[in-house]
């Protein structure tokens, strides 16, 4: 376990069933303000369950997530924790980025228009402020030719750099990237973790949910690797990767390395 002085997440008991299945089975969690924390694990460990109980896609069923020492999603009454409107909700998750592996990008929105919508319905910019700073984002990803460009005249690869640009607009402290480049062609993928690799060096707290080990190993802090809803093995890549010492973790690498 990687020791945290100052966390910009806090997961403390986080469960989660759909139905009999039971997908996080007491998580505990510190992250680390302005590092790189990577999630690995086979299909249906609980990887993108924990990312989404984060930024409260999905509710816990008991246990507490905090981002900033704001517990997510709820707020004390009393004794217990009671559930925020949908209002407050929005508000929390503005400070919470999020890519999803398909993008959901608006598709009948340019590029730009995806990008300054939330700033534009929370009033952070007016118009022409929002889409200075939208252009400065795509530019950032290296689309700044494409402002005008609808969702469906790019590629997969270009599609999730604007989508980094939206969750980028409203300038979080965190970012949760879940598998995003599972829905890519191979020769994209490199070109999309590139960007996130500059992401990483401005010390944005990042949280990326991945297969890819090789990017795991050369951008991330610290390596999760998640089977059956617990956290089992936790360290820096050197460690996780290179020298793993559960031999669940060790039997995954072999499949997937």
């Amino acid at each position: 376990m990687i020791a945290v002085i100052d966390p910009a997440v806090e997961i403390l008991g986080a469960r989660k069933a759909f139905g009999d299945n039971e997908v996080l089975r007491g998580i505990d969690l510190l992250i680390q303000r302005g590092t790189v924390t990577v999630v690995i694990g086979p299909s249906g460990s609980g990887k993108s369950t924990l990312l989404r109980t984060i930024n409260h896609l999905e509710k816990p069923d008991s246990g507490l997530v905090l981002v900033d020492g704001e517990p997510i999603g709820v707020r004390r009454h009393g004794e217990r924790f009671k559930e925020l409107p949908e209002s407050q909700l929005l508000r929390q998750r503005a400070k919470i980025g999020f890519v999803f592996q398909n993008f959901n990008l608006f598709p009948h929105l340019t590029a730009l228009e995806n990008i300054i919508e939330a700033p534009l319905a929370l009033r952070r910019n007016n118009h022409d402020e929002a889409k200075t700073a939208g252009r400065a984002l795509l530019e950032r990803v290296g689309l700044a030719d494409k402002a005008d460009a609808y969702p469906r005249q790019f590629s997969g690869g270009q599609q999730q750099r604007v989508a980094i640009a939206r969750a980028l607009a409203l300038e979080p402290s965190l970012i949760l990237f879940d598998e995003p480049t599972s829905a890519l062609d191979p020769e994209l993928v490199g070109e999309l973790l590139a960007v996130i690799k500059d992401l990483a060096a401005t010390g944005t707290t990042l949280i990326v949910v991945t297969h890819e080990i090789g990017f795991a190993r050369e951008v991330a802090d610290r390596v999760l690797f998640i089977d059956e809803g617990l956290i089992v093995e936790d360290g820096p890549p050197a460690a996780v990767i290179d020298n793993p010492s559960n031999p669940r973790t060790r039997e995954f690498l072999a499949k997937v390395l």
